[in-house]
């Protein structure tokens, strides 16, 4: 190997972009030579860093994935002559063309451990699903998402009450570590490839809002984990409550037993509960309806101008 630094073309967004670009900057055996982004999307709330921001505080070259069809992202990505193709976060699937263009290596950086929650938006789908724990892992890029192998990846827990943000925090510095980690051992060619058992896992598709509607028969552990999975800063999941639209934004996994049918609510003191499907009622932490929050005083009086009944449908 000489010792000039190794050319880098980063493709990144989010949070873990900002990372895992600051990581390559740091390390004096990489030259990012050009970095693509998104631009941030109209009436998106954006509460995560800006890749963007890095690149220009650096004075990198910076191109937005959404002026660049496919050729055109072929040719930036060619005409920076990278070693590596990195990509953090990116929210366009890489075509194999693409791929094929760093000579040493296209590597991704993805939110699960794989070959678990292979697919989109994976730390939501793993407090979803009630996992205990993910993490990060650091791969090698294929045509098939999540497919290749693995170089390295770093474990973190998914507490109880951990919401999607709490672990997506989590799984960023994770990914950090990782990433930090492995680049020693990616630069001087000693860095192992682990294939992937994608029998081992699953694949996960994409989210929309209309998936965080609750269904209250459902058993009091998978209520939780939807609610928490899809928690502000995602649009949270929904009902409606005495026919008017709510939003139940946080419950706590502290399950009482209960013989009330499930979805309906009533408050206890200062606590706001409803019951679900296998005979336990959750306490609800923090209620939006119509649009404000509702805390157990307000939740009395609404309940008792209307029979205390919730339903999942309006």
């Amino acid at each position: 190997m000489t010792d000039r630094p190794q050319r880098a073309v980063v493709l990144a967004y989010h949070d873990v972009g900002v990372r895992g670009l600051r990581v390559l900057l740091a390390h004096p055996g990489v030259r990012v030579a050009q970095v693509v982004t998104h631009r941030d999307a109209a009436g998106e709330a954006i509460w995560f860093d800006s890749v963007a921001q890095v690149a220009r505080d650096h004075g990198l070259p910076l191109a937005y994935a959404e002026d660049l069809d496919a050729d055109a992202l072929a040719a930036t990505v060619a005409a920076a002559a990278p070693d590596w193709l990195f990509s953090f976060y990116f929210r366009r699937m890489l075509p194999a063309a693409v791929l094929a263009l760093p000579t040493r290596g296209a590597l991704n950086l993805h939110g699960s451990l794989l070959p678990q929650f292979r697919g989109r938006v994976p730390v939501n789908w793993a407090v979803i699903e009630g996992a205990t724990e993910t993490g990060a892992s650091l791969h090698h890029m294929t045509a098939k998402p999540d497919a290749g192998d693995l170089v390295d990846r770093q474990a973190v827990p998914i507490l109880p009450d951990d919401t999607a943000l709490d672990v997506f925090r989590k799984v960023t510095v994770a990914g950090e570590l990782v990433l930090h980690r492995a680049l020693p051992r990616l630069l001087d060619g000693t860095a192992v490839r682990t294939p992937l058992d994608l029998q081992a896992g699953r694949y996960f598709g994409g989210r929309t809002p209309a998936d965080g509607r609750l269904d209250f028969a459902q058993p009091a552990r998978r209520v939780h984990d939807l609610v928490r999975g899809v928690a502000p800063p995602y649009p949270g999941a929904f009902t409606t409550l005495c026919g008017r639209p709510a939003r139940v934004l946080r419950t706590t996994w502290q399950p009482i037993d209960t013989t009330a049918a499930p979805g309906t609510w009533w408050v206890d003191g200062e606590r706001m509960l409803v019951a679900c499907g296998d005979a336990r009622a959750l306490p609800v932490l923090h209620l939006e309806v119509d649009g404000g929050i509702v805390d157990a005083s307000a939740l009395a009086r609404l309940l008792a101008t209307v029979p205390a009944t919730l339903t999942a449908t309006s």
